[in-house]
C-alpha cells in the first residue's frame, strides 16, 4: 500500500482506528507482562531469600538434644514473646 501523506498513513484506508488501537492495546499488553514478570520474580527472590535466612536462624538456634544436660535456664515462648 502506498500512502501520499502522513495523514493518509495514519488513517490507514479508514481502519486506522482498529490498526493503531490494536497496535497500542498489543503494546500496552506486552509492557504489563513485562513488569508482571519483574514484579512475579522480585516476590520469588524475597521468598527464597526469607526461607535462606529462616533456615540460617534455624541452623543458629541450638535444638533440645544441643542443649547440656546441666543447662540451668531455658528459653520458653509464649505468643511470640520472650519470658
Amino acid at each position: 500500500m502506498i500512502w501520499q501523506s502522513a495523514s493518509e498513513f495514519w488513517a490507514m484506508g479508514g481502519y486506522g482506528v482498529y490498526v493503531w488501537g490494536s497496535m497500542g492495546v498489543s503494546a500496552a499488553m506486552m509492557a504489563l507482562e513485562v513488569w508482571l514478570t519483574r514484579m512475579g520474580r522480585r516476590q520469588a527472590l524475597d521468598a527464597v531469600c526469607e526461607a535462606m535466612e529462616a533456615e540460617a536462624l534455624d541452623a543458629q538456634t541450638p535444638s533440645a538434644a544441643q542443649v547440656p544436660a546441666g543447662a540451668t535456664h531455658s528459653v520458653h515462648f509464649s505468643q511470640g514473646v520472650a519470658s
